[in-house]
């Protein structure tokens, strides 16, 4: 395995770039979102969990999507998604329209051995978690295969992987459950309206200090023909004003009239922006016509 600096520099453009032409949409940034909606499915335990971004595991450009640190060694997370965790927890994240790979998967496994080598940890400390919105066929018959390992479908979207001294579950959002998993199994461009309308009212109701403007701002971009339904449904249930502050787009539409001015055709405030959304208009129509950039 070449760790040059070109040769990391050139895979992750490389995947970038098939990510981009997979999800047809190279302006949308998941791994922000997917963030958040880690932190929020885990928020109960905020308070005895470490959280890094794109972890550096060396000098070299060698970055774990996420790492996941129990602060407090001995406490049990009842939750679905990280009920296999134990001390030091790293998370792999595939965009929709993205695969996991035989590839990934031992890209991935040796970050798992480099971290236990560089931290002095021991092996049985350690856990994998790979997460996407496909099933990954030919990863699973090369584990069961290949490796000899035992696939398990343990809950709706979690398959546990037994047979390693790592403990490892690939996760497939779209079938986690909805009760216990919105915000993860919300991370998706295939969004039904029933669906934006419960995600704006799970906003209104989180603590203030809680990050989701990237969440949001992914979940309204990438789904903006369900978004235009939900308006249609009931003013009530989704409370449009709070997912575009959450977005910047309010702010960044208001301070662009405070500097020109109030001139016609340009917008003066959240009602404009409500109202031409709901006649069906698309931000990105709203900004072009009324240079709301």
């Amino acid at each position: 395995m070449d760790l040059s600096k070109n040769s990391m520099v050139n895979e992750k453009s490389t995947e970038e770039t098939e990510e981009q032409q997979n999800n047809g949409s190279p302006n949308i940034h998941w791994h922000p979102a997917f963030i958040e909606a880690i932190q929020l499915e885990l928020g109960f335990y905020k308070d005895c969990l470490e959280f890094h971004s794109e972890y550096q595991l060396s000098s070299k450009p060698l970055c774990i999507d996420y790492l996941v640190i129990k602060k407090i060694k001995d406490v049990v997370i009842k939750k679905n998604i990280a009920s296999i965790f134990k001390e030091v927890n790293l998370l792999e994240f595939k965009s929709p329209g993205d695969y996991l790979s035989i590839y990934n998967f031992y890209k991935v496994y040796s970050y798992a051995c480099l971290y236990v080598y560089l931290e002095k940890i021991q092996i049985t400390s350690i856990t994998l978690t790979f997460i996407g919105s496909r099933y990954p066929e030919k990863l699973f018959n090369h584990l069961q295969d290949t490796r000899g390992y035992t696939v398990e479908k343990t809950c709706p979207g979690i398959y546990t992987v037994k047979g390693d001294i790592i403990p490892i579950q690939i996760i497939d959002c779209r079938y986690l459950n909805t009760e216990e998993n919105l915000w993860l199994g919300s991370l998706s461009n295939r969004l039904d309206p029933l669906r934006v309308v419960r995600l704006g009212k799970k906003v209104e109701l989180l603590d203030k200090t809680a990050k989701i403007k990237a969440y949001m701002n992914v979940i309204v971009h990438a789904n903006i023909l369900a978004l235009k339904e939900a308006l249609k449904m009931s003013d009530e249930v989704l409370t449009l004003e709070k997912v575009l502050e959450e977005t910047g787009m309010i702010a960044r539409w208001e301070a662009r009239g405070e500097a020109r001015g109030k001139k016609e055709g340009k917008l003066e405030g959240k009602q404009e922006i409500v109202d031409l959304l709901k006649g069906g208009k698309s931000p990105e129509e709203i900004i072009k016509e009324h240079g709301a950039e």
